[in-house]
């Protein structure tokens, strides 16, 4: 079985949700200052300007069925995708937005626009609940609203945030993936406005550059989702990092194991080693891996990171990275588990998807 786990269903234009949107947040969306031509997504600015678009440069969509056309042509059906994780796009730049409530109106658009125009389109795709989280009461409502949806997979966030994700802040957010049993997972994405600097020592010059560093933020949401007990408050919690590469996590997990060690008194509610709690409850992406020229140092790497269970695939289709299935440079015998065997175990709402086929 092959399951991407990050699949971006792209729009032509952001005006596709306003079927979606109610009439008070449909006007501001309509009259509102906008970041930039007609139809863009509101969202605050970042400071770079990618150099050549973020998608491929063989992926150009004519018109709004395109976008659907294309993908199924060039991706899901010419590599065997048996399940694509849709991930939107734009959507998640709602999370750069100061105004909570229509950060929030333009999610739960974004959602049921999903529902109603992508889901039905093939029956592979499953979908991920976009949320905007600079306000957890308001993303749980939109997790309870849409949870229990059959084709739903996940809660999504991006990984720009305004302070680290383990903070109880957060936690009604995981309180409520926990009551409908979604994983909460978090993407690359969602620089600039109301979110913290993603690079700790101060704005970067080149987007090349911040793409490659970009991870400084996954790192901090992992030490704090372990640190504050999350796991310990929601044992049945998956966190799931998209796009944020993997080669630091064994460095991150050392230090935090040993410094675990010295100082666990600071928080007593922790009862395992973080590396412990990272094996159970925490999984990452594929897309991009890193590409040393040696490939037996990344092997060796991926090994002290249990990547055999801790990866699952990712294309980022159409993204300018894009990774196709047989550049997916993992040790051959981690294929079945890493292409779809983990991804299985994690997105528990795709086993009751399968179980249904055999029924009928």
């Amino acid at each position: 079985m092959i399951i991407d786990v990050d699949c971006h269903n792209y729009w032509s234009s952001a005006e596709v949700l306003l079927p979606y949107m109610d009439p008070f947040f449909k006007d501001y969306f309509v009259r509102g200052e906008q970041p930039g031509p007609r139809g863009a997504f509101p969202h605050a600015h970042r400071p770079w300007l990618h150099p050549e678009g973020f998608k491929r440069a063989d992926i150009n969509p004519m018109c709004e069925e395109d976008n659907y056309a294309i993908m199924k042509s060039k991706h899901l059906d010419h590599y065997g995708i048996d399940y694509a994780v849709l991930t939107g796009d734009e959507a998640l730049e709602a999370s750069t937005l100061a105004n909570p409530y229509y950060a929030a109106a333009l999610v739960r658009a974004y959602n049921d626009y999903q529902v109603e125009e992508w889901l039905p389109r093939d029956e592979r795709f499953v979908g991920s609940i976009v949320i905007a989280p600079q306000d957890p009461q308001l993303a749980a409502k939109e997790i309870r609203r849409l949870g229990h949806h059959p084709r739903m997979v996940q809660v999504l966030a991006s990984h720009g945030a305004a302070r680290p994700y383990g903070d109880p802040f957060y936690h009604p957010i995981y309180e409520a993936c926990a009551e409908v049993g979604l994983p909460f997972a978090i993407h690359l994405g969602g620089q600039g406005g109301i979110n913290s600097n993603p690079i700790g020592a101060g704005p970067t010059t080149f987007f090349w550059e911040t793409h490659a560093i970009l991870p400084q933020s996954a790192m901090t949401h992992v030490a704090s989702m372990i640190a504050q007990g999350v796991f310990e408050k929601w044992p049945s919690l998956y966190f799931v990092v998209i796009e944020c590469g993997v080669a630091w996590v064994p460095s991150v997990l050392w230090r935090l194991d040993a410094n675990y060690k010295a100082l666990r008194k600071e928080t007593p509610w922790l009862k395992r080693l973080p590396s412990e709690y990272f094996k159970d409850h925490i999984r990452f992406t594929t897309q991009p891996l890193e590409r040393p020229d040696n490939l037996q140092h990344l092997w060796a790497v991926l090994e002290a990171m249990d990547g055999k269970n801790t990866l699952m695939f990712a294309s980022d289709y159409p993204h300018w990275d894009y990774d196709d299935i047989n550049s997916l440079h993992i040790p051959p015998q981690w294929r079945e588990s890493v292409l779809g065997g983990n991804a299985f175990q994690v997105y528990k709402r795709l086993q009751t998807i399968e179980a249904s086929k055999k029924v009928a």
